[in-house]
């Protein structure tokens, strides 16, 4: 590693998601959110899970999706100040490692909040709505869509 040398990234907010740790650093996170909401007194075991599940699918919604922009100054004529997070990782290139992550994580985070809530239907409504949330801005088709003019400029 070279002290002081400039990063050789256009934009590193295109391979930050790769970095060493992420994934583990994000599990991490969701395990620790849901421990926080588990040792709450009142909420029950099913409250808890469907509170980590729309707590980190609406995160994971407001950073990927709705934030635009990037935190780094690029030479890239101002580019990536039009495109969400998602739209600059791994530089757009679709079914990458760290998209097909993040968009399997929420499908995992599902399966278990609807096991734990016993498929109850009013949780199973909130989780399935929150999980779809997440998912659809991720498809392909989407990539660079903006719906209703929402979040154009």
């Amino acid at each position: 590693m070279n002290v002081g040398v400039a990063h050789s990234e256009v934009n590193p907010n295109t391979r930050v998601m790769n970095s060493r740790g992420m994934w583990l650093t994000y599990a991490l996170g969701v395990g620790m959110l849901h421990i926080v909401l588990l040792s709450i007194p009142f909420f029950s075991v099913p409250v808890a899970w469907t509170l980590t599940n729309v707590i980190h699918n609406l995160g994971m919604y407001v950073f990927l999706h709705a934030v635009k922009g990037t935190p780094f100054e690029t030479p890239d004529q101002g580019k990536a100040r039009l495109l969400t997070h998602w739209e600059q990782l791994d530089y757009g290139v679709q079914f990458t490692s760290s998209r097909k992550f993040f968009t399997i994580s929420p499908i995992i985070l599902y399966f278990l909040t609807s096991f734990y809530t016993k498929y109850d239907p009013t949780h199973f409504i909130l989780n399935t709505t929150s999980l779809l949330t997440v998912l659809i801005p991720k498809l392909p088709q989407l990539h660079g869509v903006r719906l209703f003019g929402i979040n154009k400029y």
